[in-house]
């Protein structure tokens, strides 16, 4: 449906996207995709180039990045050992940074890119958004809901239209009418239709 129609990315993608920095922390994260009802942000460093994406399957997997001294290091300190202060803020600090958990170098599209190429993408991927970039900058993003409401737009542009609501004058003219064509073209009663004489 979504190839028959030329729908590109320029077409459905929103444009007013929330985005991050590398050191924007994980809270502050957490708190834009949440206010803005989003899945996934893209990373972007200060010269607005695109660096990454973070997901919510991202946030998910937060303590997945720390390094096999810094578990043991964390091990140590479960097990009752005392660590020097510096150190267990210099952990907690660059793990709350997004730039350790995002995902570098995310599959992007350009406007130019079809829909139904973008929905191929999401489904191999199994990603839920693709950043539309112009000459290396984001421009906006492609989100499922996108697709599903330029689907939803498609299949709506071929249905014929709903039946007009008629009125109960209208609907009681009709009946009549109906009834009278009815009797006119039934043979009169009692009589018979002659057959052929033979």
């Amino acid at each position: 449906m979504l190839d028959e129609a030329r729908i590109l990315a320029s077409d459905i993608m929103t444009r007013d996207v929330a985005v991050v920095h590398p050191e924007t922390t994980l809270l502050a994260t957490v708190k834009l995709m949440v206010s803005r009802g989003v899945s996934g942000l893209p990373v972007v460093d200060e010269h607005g180039t695109m660096v990454g994406m973070m997901s919510e399957g991202d946030l998910l997997r937060w303590h997945e990045g720390f390094s096999d001294r810094e578990v043991r290091w964390l091990h140590l300190l479960a097990e009752g050992f005392d660590l020097a202060p510096d150190f267990l803020r210099e952990v907690q600090e660059q793990h709350r940074k997004i730039k350790v958990l995002m995902s570098p170098n995310p599959i992007t599209v350009t406007e130019a890119t079809p829909a139904r190429e973008i929905a191929s993408l999401m489904h191999a991927h199994g990603i839920n958004s693709v950043p539309v970039l112009r000459e290396g900058k984001l421009v906006g993003i492609v989100t499922r809901t996108d697709l599903v409401r330029a689907l939803a737009q498609k299949l709506s542009e071929k249905e014929p239209p709903p039946p007009r609501p008629i009125s109960v004058d209208e609907a009681l003219r009709r009946s009549r009418e109906g009834r009278v064509a009815d009797v006119r073209a039934a043979p009169p009663r009692g009589l018979t239709p002659a057959g052929p004489k033979g």
